[in-house]
């Protein structure tokens, strides 16, 4: 049987994606693919907390609770760059086993963790903190396509056993494994290593799925996959396309295709409804990144950083010039946050026109092995230059620890979970920890812990979703949120009758749902339409109630002008982007 990790969560909570699908969209996506049969649903990573802090509308923690509500039936994942965690530096053994408690804490149940440097010795600590809390252990080795890469795998399989990993995955992010040595690879790590070997492929043009049905025959538990919009857009191998395939063969992926299609179908409507919106990665990264074997994503963030400087004309240059500073650095995978660190060096040589110039401090501690052992010696030209730059001394930077965090954050961190994400993204983090004390002061006085609860997370779904306003009645009572330039409104008061609104005239311009949901043309049986065909409405002006997930939605006029047509019966379910109404703006 091949078992399956879906990714798709993980996905959509990273760039270029995030923000693109509703949280509200995301947990209905969660509930069906926990009821699918995966092994793991892989929900989180260090590309997540990076968006999420940047972001600064949702704690990372809290989404990882919010999707462990759902997830009943599958374990949840995190993805872990052994003693970097999700940040771009490694840090201290205490800070890693108080962030893997939070992570375990929070829902966690499976952690997959590779070293950057493909060191094992760098992961002792970070696997330590991961067996104190009784998760299941799967350790990754980077691939690449040098020449002694398989074989350098190979040799380090044994000690990734010996550290206690329940499986080891071969990850492969740059589309560099040939599906042809597939099979041999996935079959000598594991009779290596002595444990399941698994598989996390990525590639252009169809090449990952390619790898991953080749690794099936090879018997690799697990393998990773998405759902095919992501799979498409993003060099993944799709879940829908994989499993029909490993059902073909006769090897029973277990999954329930049909519920894959249905996420497929949800996220594709939400992901690409605005056309206005660029593709998660061009036609033209994605050749590159097959041309120069560099993963898809690095290739984008280089494409985004040069057109920022007005230097696009020299992507091709800067992506030779980091496979140049890879071999200056001993081969090291450009998995992240190595990639970064690269992409910055190889930046400079190119536009600088010399080499090795300048050397920034995570460079320099590249260099002289602080972040671990690179599979072959770097170039002592390039370890001379980096000694003689800063008078021999390190310019790395010290790492954070939690004292140092909470003197950081003063009384904005609130708890060890948040001091972690202080520790690890400095002074970025302190907007998102603003916002989330902003929505405790906006709790209204008197009302109990539960409903402080669930007001909290009324106004993630407003956020997430972009809605202006949020009305839920629950037990006799009616919760407002409206959602202001600042902190949100929040008014709790007994139901009462709704009042018919101001009707009179506009058409020409449709107005569409923001959300999966049920069309509702007034605020409760027998009461009176908020607008029928005639009316004139103005900005502002509730014009239906959306409801999904149990949540009733005002849905608001964004314009004035005459309702000339309304497209959807009372009661019937609406799609994403779907027509509601007919509005003539002239007629205001």
């Amino acid at each position: 049987m091949a078992r399956l990790v879906d990714t798709t969560l993980r996905l959509l909570a990273q760039e270029p994606i995030a923000g693109r699908v509703p949280a509200s969209l995301q947990f209905e996506a969660c509930e069906m693919l926990d009821s699918a049969g995966f092994h793991v649903l892989e929900v989180t990573g260090g590309g997540c907390f990076y968006s999420a802090i940047n972001r600064g509308v949702e704690s990372p923690w809290e989404r990882i609770r919010n999707l462990k509500k759902r997830a009943t039936q599958t374990p949840l994942g995190m993805a872990l760059r052994g003693r970097f965690l999700v940040g771009t530096q490694p840090v201290e053994q205490d800070l890693i086993r108080r962030f893997v408690d939070s992570a375990a804490e929070s829902g966690i149940a499976v952690f997959r963790m590779h070293d950057p440097m493909n060191d094992p010795e760098d992961l002792i600590g970070p696997v330590e903190a991961v067996r104190e809390t009784g998760a299941r252990l799967h350790l990754g080795l980077v691939y690449d396509d040098h020449p002694d890469g398989a074989q350098r795998l190979i040799d380090r399989a044994p000690a990734l056993a010996q550290l206690g990993a329940d499986r080891l995955l071969l990850l492969d992010p740059a589309g560099a494994l040939d599906p042809s040595r597939t099979g041999t690879l996935i079959t000598a790590l594991r009779d290596a290593a002595g444990v399941p070997v698994g598989l996390y492929p990525q590639g252009p043009g169809g090449t990952s799925l390619a790898v991953a049905i080749e690794a099936a025959r090879a018997g690799a538990d697990p393998i990773s996959v998405a759902a095919y919009p992501l799979a498409v857009s993003g060099h993944r191998t799709s879940s829908e396309l994989l499993c029909q395939a490993v059902d073909g063969l006769g090897l029973e992926s277990g999954i329930n295709q049909g519920i894959l299609w249905e996420v497929a179908e949800l996220l594709d409507r939400a992901l690409f409804a605005d056309t206005t919106l660029p593709p998660p990665l061009s036609a033209h990264v994605s050749l590159l990144a097959a041309i120069k074997g560099v993963p898809a994503g690095l290739v984008s963030g280089v494409e985004r950083r040069l057109a920022a400087i007005d230097a696009s004309d020299r992507l091709a240059d800067v992506l030779d010039e980091v496979q140049r500073v890879r071999e200056d650095l001993g081969s090291p995978p450009a998995a992240s946050p190595l990639g970064d660190v690269f992409v910055r060096q190889a930046i400079d040589h190119v536009l600088e026109g010399r080499r090795w110039h300048s050397i920034d401090g995570e460079m320099r501690a590249l260099i002289r092995g602080e972040w671990g052992r690179p599979p072959a010696p770097v170039n002592p030209e390039v370890v001379a230059l980096a000694e003689a730059g800063n008078g021999g001394a390190s310019a790395t930077p010290v790492p954070v620890d939690l004292a140092g965090a909470r003197a950081e954050a003063g009384e904005l961190a609130t708890s060890e979970e948040e001091l972690c994400l202080v520790a690890l993204f400095g002074e970025d983090t302190l907007p998102l920890l603003e916002r989330l004390r902003g929505r405790h002061n906006a709790i209204t006085p008197g009302t109990t812990n539960e409903e402080d609860d669930r007001i909290r997370s009324l106004v993630e779904v407003l956020e997430e979703t972009g809605l202006g306003e949020l009305t839920v009645e629950e037990n006799g009572t009616r919760i407002t949120l409206r959602q202001q330039t600042a902190v949100q409104q929040v008014v709790a008061e007994p139901i009462a009758a709704a009042a018919p609104e101001a009707a009179a005239a506009p058409t020409g311009t449709q107005i569409t749902s923001p959300m999966v949901g049920t069309f509702y043309r007034c605020a409760a049986p027998g009461e009176p339409t908020f607008v029928d065909v005639g009316t004139t409405v103005a900005v502002g002006q509730v014009l239906c109630i959306l409801e999904a997930m149990k949540l009733f939605n005002e849905f608001k006029a964004e314009t004035t002008g005459t309702i000339t047509k309304i497209l959807v019966e009372d009661a019937a379910t609406v799609e994403y982007g779907q027509p509601l109404f007919e509005i003539d703006p002239s007629g205001a």
